[in-house]
């Protein structure tokens, strides 16, 4: 369904395993980051309103959702690390700036992709929690969260459809992910980290 063409290494839910606290933290500030990325394209794309009626309840849920993996850092009396650099995204925004200098239209399509992407792998890496991290407790939480992130994913695609030509980001999305693959090869993987 997700289409990843690279799926994440069966040993990062084993890592993960070993470092909740700071996976926690990590995920934490994702899902910070997802509704601040929400309300960035609101602000940036005031006129398109079905991107706005569309995103501004998934900015109430990502901003829930930070509430909730808080409340599960503190039921493990664990504290919220610091936030650390994203390199998984700051690798996507790399791919994202070759656009910039296209037309607007181009532009937000790919920041429709970029987010609808980090959906798509945080859905295939929350699946991998559900179904491996030895905390039940957890695995339910996630498989929640899970289903919420492919809901997310599939509206961003859905987005992207409705403000650009449908078979153009069909091959765009083909694009990112030939790149996100690529990244992911090149990336190391950490039990630490969401991406």
């Amino acid at each position: 369904m997700l289409g990843l063409k690279l799926p994440t290494d069966p040993r990062w839910a084993d890592m993960v395993n070993k470092s909740i606290e700071f996976v926690l933290t990590d995920h934490a500030y994702c899902e910070q980051k997802a509704a601040s990325t929400c309300i960035s394209l609101i602000q940036a794309y005031p006129t398109h309103e079905r991107l706005v009626d569309e995103l501004a309840p998934i900015v109430t849920e990502e901003w829930g959702h930070f509430r909730m993996v808080l409340k599960e850092i503190k039921k493990r009396n664990l504290t919220l690390g610091k936030q650390r650099k994203d390199e998984y995204v700051h690798a996507l925004m790399d791919f994202m700036k070759a656009t910039k200098g296209s037309s607007p239209e181009a532009h937000l399509m790919d920041k429709l992709l970029m987010a609808a992407l980090i959906e798509a792998r945080s859905c295939e890496r929350f699946k991998m929690l559900w179904k491996h991290i030895d905390d039940k407790d957890l695995s339910e939480f996630y498989y929640k969260l899970m289903v919420a992130e492919a809901n997310h994913y599939k509206l961003f695609i859905d987005l992207a459809k409705t403000y650009s030509d449908p078979s153009r980001v069909k091959e765009r999305w083909e694009e990112w992910l030939t790149y996100e693959a690529d990244v992911l090869r090149n990336y190391e993987l950490s039990g630490k980290t969401v991406h």
